[in-house]
Formats: C-alpha cells, sequence, structure tokens
C-alpha cells in the first residue's frame, strides 16, 4: 500500500506537533529525566500516567469498534513473554537513564540543536545493529521467538 502525498504530510504535521508536546512538557529534558530517576521530579510520571488513561480507553475503543482500511475488525496480537523482556527492559532503562533520552526524545534533543544527542542516537543505532547480530545467539540464551523480519504489514 502505497502513502499518498498528503497522508504523509498529515503524518508530519502529527509527529511534529508529537515532538512540540515533548519539548515543551520537559518530557526531553535531561534535567527533568534525571530528576524522575533519582525520585525527585514527578512531573513525568504525572505525563507517563496521563498518557496511559488517555491511552487505554481509546485502545480499548479502537479494538472493540475499529475497522481497518478494508473494513475488517482491528485485531490486536498478544507478544509473548520471555526473558528477553526483562534483559531488554532492563537494558533500555540504563540508557534512558544515562542519556537521559529514549527513541523519541532523542529526535526531539537533535531538533532542538542539543549536539549530544547526537551521541545518543549513535548509540541507539550501535545497539539496534548489535541486538541484530547478536539475536541468533541471544535466542537459545534467553529462549527468544524466532525473529519475524518486514514491515508487518501483512
Amino acid at each position: 500500500m502505497k502513502t499518498s502525498p498528503i497522508m504523509m504530510l498529515f503524518y508530519l504535521g502529527l509527529g511534529t506537533v508529537f515532538g512540540l508536546v515533548l519539548s515543551r512538557s520537559g518530557a526531553a529534558d535531561y534535567n527533568y529525566i534525571q530528576g524522575m530517576f533519582l525520585l525527585e521530579e514527578f512531573q513525568l510520571y504525572g505525563i507517563i500516567g496521563t498518557a496511559v488513561a488517555v491511552t487505554a480507553p481509546g485502545l480499548y475503543l479502537l479494538k472493540r469498534y475499529g475497522k481497518t482500511v478494508t473494513g475488517a475488525p482491528i485485531q490486536f496480537e498478544r507478544k509473548p513473554g520471555h526473558r528477553g523482556n526483562v534483559f531488554g527492559g532492563l537494558l533500555f532503562g540504563a540508557g534512558w537513564s544515562i542519556t537521559g533520552m529514549c527513541p523519541g526524545p532523542i529526535l526531539v534533543n537533535i531538533g532542538e540543536g542539543k549536539l549530544y544527542a547526537i551521541a545518543a542516537l549513535a548509540g541507539t543505532l550501535v545497539g539496534a545493529g548489535a541486538f541484530g547480530v547478536l539475536y541468533p545467539k541471544l535466542q537459545g540464551i534467553l529462549r527468544l521467538p524466532p525473529l519475524q523480519v518486514g514491515t508487518g504489514e501483512g
């Protein structure tokens, strides 16, 4: 399915608004992130809680009443739990805590002109590449499911 230029502009607009919200709320600010992890700042806990409170009912309604472009009901596939979830979560949390950024805010920080975010982006890309290379070895150790390659669009 090819994306039309109008939809691409729509997605670009949504991404811009999302980045602006992340920037203005402090969710991309190193000091707020560090304060959150040190339990000194609670603003981001409120932002995360609000996101969950708004998204959960929306996903419920989407799952119950939503339809795809072809009219088929929307189905959410449950992901299997495995040891990799724990190790991946710990690694993600450590990187988030050290850099003060997760993938979305990395791009927000680059957009704000913070050059140190380029190092975080490089680390993210190197880590993702290393994961792809090491996955076959990690699969046996962590009992990971087979790697699914593709866009996920069918």
